[in-house]
C-alpha cells in the first residue's frame, strides 16, 4: 500500500511540473553583466516570429502601450548596484521591464516595481523610471527573441533584438 501511495505522489508531482513548465510555453532567456563587482541580470521569455514579421506581432501596439520585452511571464531586470540611464538612476534591486511605444513611434524602457506577474498584467502606477530606447534595423533578421547585455565603455549596453529590429540603450554603474 505504501508502494503505491508513493507512485501515486511522484506521478501527481511530476505532472504539477509538466503542466507548470508547459503554461510557459516560450523557452526562458538570461542576459547577465559583471558591473563594478556586481551583477546586472534580465530573465525573460523568447517568443518566436514563426514566419511572421515584427511588425505584424508589434503592430498593433498603440501609441502609450506596453509590450513585456518577452513572453510569458513578465520580465525581470534585477542589479546589485545602482545604474545610470542617461540623467535616470535607477537604483539597485529587483524590477520588472516594459518598452512602451510612444506617440511618434518611439520607445521607453519602463522600469516597474512589480516583478515576477503574468507578463500581461502590467500595472502602470508601479511604474518607476522610464529611458529612451534606440531603434535600429538589425543587420541580420531574428527568430526568437533574444537580449544581451555586453561591456561598453564604463558600463554596459542591453540590446533587444528581435525579427529586424534592435532597441538599445546603455548604462552605468553609479
Amino acid at each position: 500500500m505504501r508502494r503505491y501511495r508513493v507512485m501515486t505522489f511522484t506521478f501527481v508531482l511530476g505532472f504539477v511540473f509538466a503542466s507548470v513548465a508547459l503554461s510557459q510555453g516560450n523557452p526562458r532567456g538570461l542576459a547577465k553583466l559583471s558591473l563594478n563587482g556586481q551583477t546586472v541580470s534580465i530573465d525573460y521569455g523568447r517568443p518566436s516570429l514563426r514566419g511572421r514579421t515584427i511588425d505584424q506581432m508589434l503592430g498593433k501596439l498603440k501609441p502609450g502601450g506596453y509590450w513585456r520585452l518577452g513572453a510569458d511571464k513578465s520580465t525581470t531586470f534585477t542589479t546589485g548596484t545602482d545604474l545610470k540611464f542617461g540623467d535616470v538612476t535607477i537604483p539597485k534591486g529587483i524590477y520588472s521591464i516594459w518598452a512602451q511605444r510612444q506617440s511618434d513611434n518611439s520607445w521607453k524602457l519602463v522600469f516597474n516595481k512589480q516583478h515576477g506577474q503574468w507578463g500581461t498584467d502590467h500595472d502602470p502606477s508601479q511604474d518607476f523610471a522610464s529611458v529612451p530606447l534606440k531603434e535600429t534595423k538589425a543587420s541580420s533578421s531574428a527568430q526568437m527573441l533574444t537580449i544581451r547585455l555586453t561591456k561598453s565603455g564604463d558600463g554596459g549596453d542591453m540590446i533587444v533584438h528581435w525579427g529586424n529590429m534592435e532597441l538599445t540603450t546603455h548604462f552605468t554603474a553609479s
